[in-house]
């Protein structure tokens, strides 16, 4: 029985590979994102474990496991993403890991991280939206949602996302000790908390220059904020990017895809000649369908031939019969 679970376990790993096989290389375009992307990756692998870079190695794995995902969601879901939004998504996730983490990106370009936020704003109202259009285009769903609706859904999935990753930079801040939220120097601070006789008044302290903790010099020119700001930051521009997907997916579905802009980022569903795991699971199966036959041939000929040899075997102790029988009876 375990034997047997765990044949279907490889056959259905075997064909989800050979449906993952067909995915990649439907769209030329991404499959060329995909492969430079993934030679990088595997390039930047090999160099990280030479360093004995262990953490960094585990981020170029990491990377190679998400690269995967589209594709995956795609033979998975039985839906279809655009060429444009399956490599906006593949260089989004080589530019925060590969970019971003192992090659600093991040502290050599201020900006970096603004930017990825603000393409995370606009993928993920994509997807909530695309969620949300699969769902009014299903057959079987009695599901009809307006325009405006599919534009709120998207947005607040969007936001939900943004505010869910802050949550968990803070959690591998407070837990582990990282510095996901990255801090600002500042050379304002506004706080009640300053007040000298406790009331919930603000107290303004402007033109910091330099701070001192524990009679050490900071030496940032100004105070530092623990990551506030940044969080601020990167919720504003998910706002943005949510915005922005939203109002174009509004007009898209209000004049029921005709903007090509929004058509490049809205998924489908797969066409039945496109659905690749269908057609691998097809193939496996005609393929277990033709190992049985000629299993089958090859059983009956070893049968026939058994039962040959078994015919040989009978005459040939026959004929010793009557010889031996033919023999008494001459003496």
């Amino acid at each position: 029985m375990g034997k047997q679970k765990k044949g279907t376990k490889q056959n259905r790993f075997r064909t989800i590979l050979k449906a993952l096989k067909m995915e990649l290389r439907e769209h030329r375009s991404s499959f060329l994102v995909y492969f430079v992307l993934r030679i990088l990756v595997i390039v930047m692998l090999v160099l990280q474990i030479l360093n004995r870079n262990y953490e960094n190695a585990f981020l170029c794995i990491l990377t190679l496991i998400l690269l995967i995902m589209p594709s995956l969601v795609q033979v998975t879901f039985k839906i279809e993403l655009p060429s444009a939004l399956e490599i906006t998504i593949l260089i989004f996730i080589f530019a925060a890991e590969i970019l971003g983490e192992i090659q600093e990106f991040y502290l050599a370009f201020p900006f970096w991280d603004t930017v990825l936020h603000t393409l995370n704003g606009f993928l993920a109202a994509a997807i909530g939206f695309s969620m949300v259009d699969l769902l009014n285009r299903s057959d079987r769903l009695k599901f009809e949602l307006s325009p405006l609706f599919m534009a709120i859904v998207a947005f607040c999935f969007s936001m939900t996302i943004g505010v869910v990753w802050e949550f968990f930079e803070f959690g591998m801040d407070q837990i582990l000790g990282f510095d996901m939220q990255k801090d600002t120097v500042i050379q304002t601070i506004r706080s009640v908390s300053l007040h000298p006789e406790g009331r919930n008044s603000v107290v303004v302290l402007d033109g910091i220059r330099s701070v001192t903790v524990n009679g050490q010099e900071l030496g940032l020119g100004g105070y530092l904020d623990i990551g506030l700001i940044d969080t601020m930051k990167d919720l504003i521009v998910n706002f943005i990017g949510a915005v922005v997907f939203s109002c174009i997916g509004f007009v898209y579905v209000k004049n029921r895809g005709k903007g090509r802009l929004v058509r490049g980022f809205v998924p489908s569903r797969k066409k039945a000649e496109r659905d690749f795991l269908r057609i691998a699971q097809e193939t496996e199966a005609q393929t277990k369908v033709r190992t049985q036959a000629r299993k089958e041939e090859w059983t009956e000929v070893r049968t026939e031939e058994k039962t040959a040899g078994e015919r040989v075997e009978n005459r040939m102790e026959n004929r010793m019969e009557n010889r031996e029988e033919n023999g008494g009876k001459t003496e």
